[in-house]
């Protein structure tokens, strides 16, 4: 198998407050019958992490409903501080009262480089319009959203393509990083990037080697090829069913060109982080 000779920097981490954690593992016990194989609090993850040779970690966290995202950004901040490599997509949350003017505020940190929008959790549409103030305010300040928006591994009526699409009728370029390849609608979603500049897809939950036609990404080497300075590495750490070294592995052993590994693990992310982090910052 292909070894990896690059740094690799993890652009889809999770890390929430301790107590958030537990619930988020204990939802995914009872209600999914997952049980997560990584049940570190935030500082463990970004140890962990660090002596696996991730060189920058991007982590995000989401308001799974209102009135919390203010908190979960002032905690964000307080990570961030204690971290100066790391970076942030941060929380927001429509219905939330002054929701526009927190968001303004945060993305004020230089290392915020967005918001994350978890819709199958958070239940509402990517093309709502109370989130359209937001996009505008994203596409100004020259950051991104990293969008949970496909169909797996579980889906709603708030997830999958056409939904996506409806967005990119209104803003087609919108500087947006899609989770999970756009599990489980990978055509669809690879399809948006010819013709959608801002778009970016990321590894995270596509190529587990347990889950290689079941559920996993399936469409070969060729559009990995194609699109590979359109994808970035993200592992879903630590909210993982499986072992984070799977996708690597899977992915290594697909056998793709060198470049394709560079651009993919860190040159892909690198460049996101320069264009959006300001070089004292970074």
């Amino acid at each position: 198998m292909q070894q990896l000779h690059t740094p690799i920097i993890d652009f889809h981490v999770h890390l929430f407050p301790d107590k958030m954690f537990d619930a988020i593992w204990d939802f995914f016990s009872k209600d999914y019958q997952w049980e997560v194989i990584h049940k570190f609090y935030y500082r463990e993850c970004i140890q962990y992490l660090r002596g696996r040779g991730i060189e920058k970690i991007v982590y995000s966290n989401y308001a799974h409903r209102e009135g919390i995202a203010k908190g979960l950004n002032e905690w964000n901040l307080q990570v961030l501080d204690e971290n100066p490599d790391l970076y942030c997509f941060a929380a927001f949350h429509p219905a939330d009262e002054n929701a526009l003017a927190s968001a303004e505020n945060i993305l004020n940190h230089p290392r915020v480089l967005g918001f994350k929008l978890q819709l199958l959790v958070q239940r509402f549409f990517p093309h709502d319009p109370r989130l359209f103030p937001l996009y505008e305010l994203v596409a100004d300040r020259g950051k991104r959203v990293l969008f949970h928006v496909g169909n797996g591994p579980i889906g709603n009526e708030y997830v999958g393509l056409a939904h996506f699409k409806k967005l990119l009728l209104r803003y087609p370029d919108i500087p947006a990083n899609v989770a999970h390849m756009g599990a489980y609608e990978y055509q669809g979603f690879m399809d948006l990037l010819d013709d959608h500049l801002g778009l970016y897809l990321d590894t995270s939950y596509a190529f587990f080697k347990d889950m290689q036609g079941e559920g996993g990404f399936d469409l070969g080497n060729a559009p990995l090829e194609k699109y590979k300075d359109r994808i970035l590495y993200g592992s879903d750490f630590p909210n993982l069913i499986l072992p984070r070294e799977s996708e690597i592995e899977t992915l290594l052993g697909y056998a793709l060109s060198t470049d394709f590994y560079n651009r993919v693990f860190f040159r892909n992310g690198l460049n996101l982080i320069n264009a959006i982090v300001p070089p004292d910052y970074r």
